[in-house]
């Protein structure tokens, strides 16, 4: 057994034999002490194979549990300015001049807004740029269908949120308490919907993001297979640092099988060659997910809940073989130069009852209501 804190193993031992009959109980006290009342604690709990037994080896994890001992408590979604003792903070400025664009600059870091599409296009602090010239960070409604999503005919059910024709019909800005709030609202007219965006800048470049639908009560839509923002940062960002479930691929009704804890993998780590390309690589109960480069400079994203996240080098356009299955190879795909970061309140579950028109159960489906998702992307600059 032992006890983990924020994911982190504070404290083990060994029960070396346990006195219980079949299908009976049996009460015993671990002496590991008590928890400090902050942050997050867990009691992972494994049962080994004592000595080999056939196939079996001795040392085998015959049964695993972790056990919640403190809940996890999402982090204050408040962004602060970062004040230096003594030296007045330096309020970003804004240049709405420009025709195509609204450039808001710091001290050491500049964000770019696309004033046709109200998406964030560019996002450079310290000289370092975290998204891919041609790239933004944009809301994201779909996944590349899965065999069982085919098998149930979801590439059509749910087609209408692969691309929802939305339209920017505002983009405002205004400067408060230190800060720009930029805020976007489109029209989502092929699902009835209102989409408002709002990013929230302080003096360091951090960067709050507010996505929020709003679905029309009189109207009906089908579910949608994630509410989420996807970003897209260049090939260097291939190494991954996260607080979460893993350390393989897993989904709300498939993660049972995962400890929530802290894992280092790289991008390319992340990609499952499934026989036919799908949807693959996300973390689901993520607490905190960075991405960063070879020298450590990147990005932290917390939410305001546990999310689910995932990054590749394929976009879901790559991966997705469209209204019918092409019998396509996942190892015939050539990785793109860039990371494709999804960062999702909420995935649709798989399947996986069967794979000729089983739905996922009904509580891991997102059905069309109001939504609203809030995370923080904080630069890691060294």
């Amino acid at each position: 057994w032992e006890t983990l804190k924020d994911g982190k193993v504070m404290r083990s031992g060994t029960v070396e034999r346990i006195d219980c009959q079949p299908q009976q109980t049996a009460t015993m006290t671990l002496d590991w002490g008590g928890t400090d009342g902050e942050g997050e604690w867990l009691l992972n709990v494994r049962y080994l194979q004592r000595e080999r037994e056939g196939i079996i080896p001795a040392r085998h994890v015959v049964a695993k549990a972790q056990i919640e001992l403190r809940p996890y408590q999402a982090p204050d979604m408040v962004l602060k300015n970062e004040s230096v003792s003594y030296i007045p903070d330096v309020v970003p400025q804004v240049n709405d001049r420009n025709l195509a664009h609204l450039i808001i600059t710091g001290e050491n870091f500049r964000v770019r807004f696309n004033k046709m599409t109200g998406y964030m296009e560019r996002y450079v602090v310290d000289r370092t740029e975290f998204i891919r010239k041609g790239g933004a960070l944009t809301p994201n409604f779909w996944r590349a269908p899965t065999d069982n999503d085919y098998g149930a005919k979801l590439q059509h059910k749910y087609a209408a949120w692969k691309n929802p024709d939305l339209r920017l019909t505002s983009l405002k800005h205004e400067t408060k308490e230190g800060q720009v709030i930029v805020s976007a609202e489109y029209d989502m007219r092929s699902v009835s919907a209102k989409l408002y965006l709002t990013y929230t800048i302080n003096n360091r470049g951090a960067v709050k993001v507010n996505q929020k639908m709003v679905a029309d009560k009189g109207k009906k839509a089908s579910d949608m297979f994630r509410f989420g923002m996807q970003l897209v940062m260049p090939k260097d960002f291939e190494y991954v640092s996260y607080y979460g479930r893993g350390p393989v691929e897993n989904y709300s009704n498939r993660n049972h099988s995962t400890d929530l804890g802290i894992y280092h993998q790289t991008v390319d780590e992340q990609f499952y060659p499934y026989i036919r390309p799908q949807e693959t690589g996300t973390k689901s109960d993520v607490r905190c997910w960075r991405q960063s480069d070879i020298t450590g400079r990147g990005i932290e994203v917390v939410a305001s809940e546990p999310f689910s996240a995932s990054a590749l080098n394929y976009s879901r356009e790559a991966l997705d073989e469209g209204l019918t299955k092409k019998q396509g190879h996942s190892q015939e795909i050539e990785p793109d130069r860039a990371v494709w970061l999804t960062i999702d309140k909420k995935q649709c579950g798989l399947g996986c009852i069967d794979s000729w028109g089983q739905h996922t159960q009904p509580e891991h489906r997102l059905p069309y209501k109001d939504y609203t998702f809030e995370f923080k992307i904080t630069p890691c600059i060294r």
